[in-house]
């Protein structure tokens, strides 16, 4: 299948499953009541639905379920970007530090007893220290190579578990712990319309940056001395590209906490799918992670009496989904 027609059925994929998304729940609306409701924003209808069906659908499930799609679009993206610019596909976009500076970020919030808001900007501004503290090693020791890069990200997420670690231990069992462990569990159960719509304009502006750019992914992938030959600003593109490709993960982190495999694997079923041109590699692993990430968030709020952390369906999903694309790797190869 060519890669654009993939595309083109990604796009109409999307919105069908968010559309059954929104009808599934503990309080399940059909499906006609569902696309009524939405059409009614738009056309004056005769209500054929209830003031309960409407409040659940409008103010509950649909920002829960754009939160997904910005938080798994956002994801897969700079899964991508990382994995195509340092040229291995075992990159994740927490390689920087992001991921763990976040959580640190948020524990000391959940610690002082903030509020959601505070959560939420205090996860931003400890994952964007994070990845500044990674960027500053490497000008230290006047190396600015991918390596070196990648060594600091390893050393300042190391550096805050070991925060991480220390303020799960002097945190109240009874609910400053389990708080913590919930959000780094990640969660989309706190998702409500406002605090998705703020950050949503920095989620869709680091998107469509990165898009616009993305044949350059292309460029960098060939390494740093083919592109300069051909007249790029390595270090200039490999930044913006970092820029970006953190501010969607920092954003995406602050709506749900963390959440594994996501930014690993989506890439991966991306290659598989369209290939390796960046081109349709990055809009192809935005909305993969976005389809996968509503389905996931989908089966955590209906599989259980309660809900079940993100991390730990992706996790399940993620490793057989992993090991099969390993498999038609090696196959393709042999």
């Amino acid at each position: 299948m060519h890669p654009r027609s993939l595309i083109t059925i990604l796009l109409i994929l999307l919105p069908a499953i968010s559309l059954c998304a929104l009808a599934m729940g503990r309080y399940r609306v059909p499906l006609p009541q569902v696309a009524a409701i939405l059409a009614n924003r738009l056309l004056p209808l005769s209500p054929s639905w209830t003031a309960q069906m409407e409040n659940v659908v409008l103010n509950i499930r649909l920002p829960r379920i754009f939160a997904a799609i910005l938080v798994g679009s956002a994801l897969g993206l700079s899964g991508a970007v990382y994995q195509g610019m340092f040229r291995n596909p075992l990159v994740s976009p927490d390689i920087l530090g992001v991921s763990s500076g976040a959580c640190v970020g948020a524990a000391a919030a959940i610690l002082y007893h903030l509020g959601p808001w505070a959560i939420q900007l205090l996860a931003l501004a400890g994952g964007l220290a994070a990845v500044l503290l990674t960027v500053t090693i490497p000008k230290l020791f006047k190396n600015a190579s991918s390596l070196m890069l990648v060594l600091a990200g390893v050393v300042v997420s190391g550096f805050m578990n070991a925060l991480l670690g220390a303020m799960k231990y002097i945190a109240d069992p009874e609910n400053e712990l389990a708080a913590i462990v919930y959000w780094t569990m990640g969660s989309l159960a706190s998702a409500r319309g406002t605090e998705t719509l703020i950050m949503a304009p920095g989620i869709l502006t680091a998107l469509v940056l990165v898009l616009l750019l993305r044949w350059r992914i292309n460029l960098l992938a060939l390494g740093d001395a083919e592109a300069h030959s051909l007249g790029v600003n390595v270090r200039a593109l490999r930044g913006l590209m970092i820029l970006c490709s953190t501010t969607l993960t920092a954003l995406a982190i602050c709506l749900s906490g963390t959440i594994g495999w996501v930014g690993l694997v989506i890439p991966h079923l991306g290659r598989l799918l369209v290939g390796q041109d960046h081109q349709h590699l990055l809009p192809a692993s935005a909305l993969i992670g976005a389809v996968f990430m509503v389905i996931v968030d989908t089966l955590a709020r209906n599989i259980s009496g309660s809900e079940i952390p993100l991390s730990i369906l992706t996790g399940l999903l993620g490793t057989p989904l992993f090991i099969w694309l390993l498999l038609r790797q090696r196959a393709r190869i042999g």
